[in-house]
């Protein structure tokens, strides 16, 4: 047993006094807890007004038609995700809390994970999500906990607390509003984006919100960290950060969405159009930020757009909201866990569910994330920078369009990447780097590929078992060279080039800074640095004849090979029990008598592989 399987031993030790185990400690104990006066509602409740079906365009607008197919609305079907928790069970003991307060915020509010505990007791199968209620194929109402990040969570959502306490812009630390309201009706305003100062008033309780658009409101779930816990009443950091072998005070970082954006342009009130040159100081300026919702809940742009069935288009049309209707898309860069949902999950949801087709939605809502990936995302240009008879020198630049790294979020198997090949005269492909094999998912990772990733690990402080040099390491491997994926123990990061956001301040914040890469300053504003990368590239093209075809293709892919056989091998090394046997039911939808990381492997081997979509594309031919 070396020294970083005996550190891993020694934090399940540390941790064995969970929640799960019946210890004291409270993985989830910031903003509003379970036990509410007023029960989140279900997203059916929500259907009858916010669905329509009988105006063109529906389907494209409406919040809840534009929802039922997104990822938030399937947070809870995910497979990956239900994988991906088992092995954090298995590595602390009851954090599952903690990741189920975010993909359930129904069985969580409603107590149906962890909190409230029973005589005393928790439930001891809570943090793995057995005790809630429905199952991976029910309607979306108050029997079942498997609608995901619903309707009801986000517009009940408050900037403070009932007593002020302010907002905690992370870990879904959040308070959730649970008094009367005094505008409309019985139960808890609903928040939202009007004022009905002309229109006709919904028939619920509802209060205008600025709040609700704000990228502050989405950062409350898109930054996470390691979780402040509660134990035996004292507060600390679950885990803490090593940073270049230094033990920091400050939680791991898992993900930085919100404050990438928030130290960048976009968040400011004046910036340089990204479209633009930015080595120049004559892009022009524009005066306005761009938030969250901006990308993530465009506008609809439909003359007959509405927010509810109730909203008239005839005549005048006073519910006519072209341009004033932030369509609930939440569109990231997911092509790929939508099909595999709408191929296993789809018949029975839409068997059980007489609402809009599910399929059809999640088909929009990977049309959604194609065009999110391949036309806001990125630009690319390739160019040949030298020739000599022996060599050719190409440089690859790929220009960051989003407001955050790119990519971003949860990091674990995501990854960009640039695959190049150059063919001679006669077509034939003499060079390449970043190939890629659809049928074994292997990506070769020759000697020049440039890969774009956040690669977390652990922090190995004495790898050779020599106390007397430091030679400590960010372990991203197990000692069979497999790459591990230990969500909750990562203690340290040991490579992050992702590329930044345009006007980035975060290169200097240890949370956020590149690791293994040095973007250089802004050639204008040194505070910040460039939103580009330029890859450099040596061809060998003796013995070849020209013109030569170059083609640069940037690649993105959200589950790697890699990733998906560390879930199933955690399951077989581990012995995790099936779905079935480790909830004590009888299930025939989901894992059923397959652990989840054995099923995750099933439906990856099956749909695609995670395919990689082709971003953006250059093409130079060379004489």
């Amino acid at each position: 047993m070396n020294n970083l399987v005996l550190q891993l031993s020694l934090f399940s030790f540390l941790w064995a006094g969970s929640v799960l185990a019946g210890g004291t400690i409270d993985f989830t104990p910031h903003g509003t807890q379970p036990g509410l006066n007023f029960n989140l509602d279900s997203p059916t409740d929500c259907r009858s007004c916010h669905n329509g079906g009988n105006v063109n365009d529906d389907e494209i607008n409406m919040p809840y038609a534009t929802w039922i197919g997104s990822m938030k609305a399937n947070a809870t079907r995910d497979p990956l995700f239900w994988a991906a928790l088992d092995v954090a069970n298995n590595d602390i003991p009851g954090v599952g809390d903690f990741c189920l307060k975010c993909h359930t915020p129904q069985g969580w509010f409603n107590g149906n994970v962890v909190k409230p505990t029973i005589d005393g007791e928790p439930l001891v199968d809570g943090a793995n999500g057995c005790e809630l209620n429905g199952d991976h194929v029910s309607q979306e109402s108050k029997l079942s906990d498997y609608g995901g990040v619903n309707c009801h969570f986000c517009h009940r959502i408050d900037e403070t607390g009932p007593n002020g306490e302010q907002l905690a812009v992370e870990n879904g630390d959040v308070w959730v509003d649970d008094e009367s309201c005094d505008n409309g009706g019985f139960g808890p305003c609903r928040k939202g984006p009007y004022k009905y100062e002309d229109l006709n008033t919904p028939p619920h309780a509802w209060k205008f919100s600025s709040f609700l658009g704000s990228s502050k409101f989405c950062g409350s779930c898109h930054d996470i960290s390691s979780p402040t816990i509660e134990q035996n009443g004292v507060l600390t950091v679950a885990r803490k950060f090593w940073n270049d072998g230094v033990e920091t005070d400050i939680a791991m970082p898992i993900e930085r969405t919100y404050s990438e954006w928030k130290d960048s342009y976009f968040a400011d009130l004046i910036f340089r159009d990204p479209f633009n040159d930015l080595t120049t100081t004559d892009a022009p300026v524009i005066a306005k930020g761009e938030n969250c919702q901006t990308c993530h809940m465009p506008q609809s742009e439909s003359d007959e757009a509405r927010a509810c069935v109730f909203d008239s288009l005839d005549g005048d049309g006073n519910g006519r909201r072209k341009g004033d209707l932030a369509t609930h898309q939440f569109a990231g860069g997911n092509t790929w866990m939508p099909q595999v949902i709408k191929a296993v999950y789809g018949d029975a949801l839409e068997a059980n569910d007489p609402g809009p087709g599910r399929k059809a939605a999640l088909d929009l809502t990977t049309s959604y994330a194609m065009d999110m990936l391949q036309n806001k995302s990125a630009l690319i240009e390739a160019s040949v920078t030298n020739q000599s008879n022996d060599q050719l020198d190409l440089d690859v630049k790929v220009t960051n369009l989003s407001a955050h790294k790119l990519p971003t979020s949860y990091a674990e198997g995501r990854r960009m990447w640039l695959h190049v090949q150059v063919q001679n005269s006669v077509g034939e492909v003499f060079w390449e780097s970043g190939a890629y094999d659809v049928n074994t998912a292997v990506l070769t990772e020759d000697s020049q590929v440039k890969i774009y990733e956040a690669l977390q690990g652990i922090w190995n402080a004495d790898p050779d078992g020599d106390v007397n040099t430091n030679d400590g390491t960010c372990e991203v491997n197990d000692d069979n060279g497999n790459k591990m994926f230990h969500f909750v123990l990562n203690n340290c990061i040991a490579k992050d080039n992702r590329i930044p956001p345009l006007g980035f301040r975060g290169a200097g914040n240890i949370e956020m800074q590149p690791v293994g890469i040095t973007y250089p300053p802004h050639p204008t504003n040194p505070d910040q640095v460039v939103n580009f990368d330029v890859t450099q590239y040596q061809i060998p093209i003796t013995g070849q004849t020209g013109p030569f075809d170059v083609t640069a293709t940037l690649k993105y892919q959200v589950a790697s090979k890699a990733y998906i056989e560390f879930l199933d091998r955690e399951a077989k090394v581990n012995n995790f029990e099936t779905e079935n046997e480790m909830c004590d039911r009888t299930w025939t939808v989901g894992p059923a008598d397959q652990t989840r990381g054995a099923f995750m492997k099933s439906l990856w081997e099956t749909y695609n592989r995670s395919a990689p979509v082709d971003m953006v594309m250059d093409f130079v031919e060379v004489n």
